[in-house]
């Protein structure tokens, strides 16, 4: 059902900056709780019908439109092609959002919604003066156009838990000249609060997660006309699926804080109890997402900006020949330098008297000790290939999320 505009009868969508519902055409505004269609009660029990219902699909074609449905546009009549979960579109012909109000329905409908307060044009700019910052990344990426930028609601369940965990931690503890062994037993208890989890089987759990926090405070009473203009999604986990993300997000949690009260290095929990009580009243809402995609090298890349907050979840393709290079360049410039300190330092020291290197050593503040020089010099190199592999892990983790083909084919689905 598209809601229309009661001056102009022109299509109205929610404006994340002024926080209304608005009509592009006559300028009208009105709160998300002023607007009222009066179609609403006759087509609010309107169902999507399964494509092949539809348009007779082959048997031997049912494996690639299993999950598409299709659904009349209250504004133009044209028949629109959804997916199995979504709960809001736009109609491909009039530009019009159509909410399937059988999928929000009573029974259905989220309790909460948080709305975009993050404008498409801001969370581009947003994207761009994050990929400014990076000293690796290529020129065609940080002035890149965006093939697809969509706002979508996504599903979330708030929940509350508690959690208890008893655990025993290793780590190798220094003792002399070596390491040894060390078990040491923790245990306690924790409550968690206002935990987003992401209630869609489509969008991966680790994705997801990196948008967070989401400030739960602006949670407001879902109406259904915040959803014009984007696109949004039905939860379609399980009260089990449920259960096991909180129980592993507790876990984690726990480990977190538990190895940090442990001495040595090589830490890890070796044996766990542990167990998670989630609060029956979890609350069903639905989260902010803006997904924007751009090509680069024949790969897609697609990015997640928070539509509350702006943060922006994104691994950019980089310059590895210029990352090497400079690696390359810094242990030439530290080899350089080691070599000039010993042989005009130390070679000669060698053959000097010992005594009086030590009295020259104490007397003078000035003197520099090459053996020192070089140990400092080994130090800062260790420390900057430790600090670059770290950095390259991290950089291709992020990459290869903002690149899984999970991420684009939820986004792709959508239509507009």
């Amino acid at each position: 059902m598209a809601t229309l505009c009661k001056n102009c009868a022109a299509p109205l969508v929610f404006d994340p900056l002024t926080q209304k519902v608005v009509c592009r055409s006559c300028g009208s505004s009105w709160t998300a709780e002023e607007v009222e269609s009066s179609d609403k009660k006759f087509r609010e029990q309107e169902h999507a019908k399964a494509v092949e219902d539809v348009v007779g699909v082959d048997d031997s074609l049912k494996n690639e439109y299993f999950d598409c449905y299709i659904y009349t546009c209250g504004s133009c009549g044209g028949e629109i092609s959804i997916n199995g979960t979504e709960a809001s579109t736009k109609c491909i012909y009039c530009g019009s959002t159509s909410v399937v109000f059988d999928r929000i329905s009573k029974e259905k409908a989220p309790e909460f919604i948080i709305p975009f307060s993050i404008s498409k044009e801001q969370a581009v700019d947003l994207i761009k003066a994050r990929f400014k910052k990076g000293l690796f990344i290529p020129k065609e990426v940080k002035n890149f156009s965006p093939s697809e930028v969509r706002g979508i609601y996504i599903p979330y369940w708030i929940a509350n838990a508690f959690h208890v965990e008893a655990d025993v931690i290793s780590s190798e503890v220094k003792s002399g000249k070596h390491s040894v062994t060390k078990y040491w037993g923790r245990s306690g208890k924790m409550a968690i609060s206002n935990l987003p989890v992401d209630a869609s089987v489509m969008l991966s759990d680790e994705s997801s997660q990196r948008l967070e926090p989401f400030d739960t405070s602006d949670l407001k009473l879902f109406d259904e006309d915040y959803l014009l203009g984007f696109y949004s999604n039905v939860s379609d986990i399980t009260n089990e699926q449920l259960q096991t993300t909180v129980h592993k997000r507790a876990r984690e949690a726990f480990h977190e804080q538990v190895l940090k009260t442990v001495r040595g290095s090589s830490r890890s929990v070796d044996v766990e109890q542990a167990s998670t009580i989630v609060d029956q009243d979890v609350r069903y809402a639905m989260l902010p997402v803006w997904f924007v995609t751009y090509d680069y090298m024949g790969k897609h890349n697609t990015i997640m900006v928070n539509g509350q907050t702006g943060k922006v979840v994104c691994g950019a393709p980089w310059n590895e020949k210029f990352f090497m290079s400079i690696v390359a360049g810094v242990s030439s410039v530290l080899t350089l330098l080691l070599t000039w300190y010993f042989s005009s330092s130390l070679v000669p020291s060698l053959f000097r008297d010992y005594n009086r290197r030590r009295q020259q050593h104490y007397s003078s503040k000035n003197d520099n000790n090459p053996a020192k020089l070089i140990i400092v010099f080994i130090f800062i190199g260790v420390f900057l290939c430790v600090a670059g592999y770290a950095i390259y892990k991290k950089v291709k983790k992020q990459l290869q999320l903002t690149q899984a083909s999970s991420i684009f084919n939820f986004m792709k689905k959508r239509q507009g």
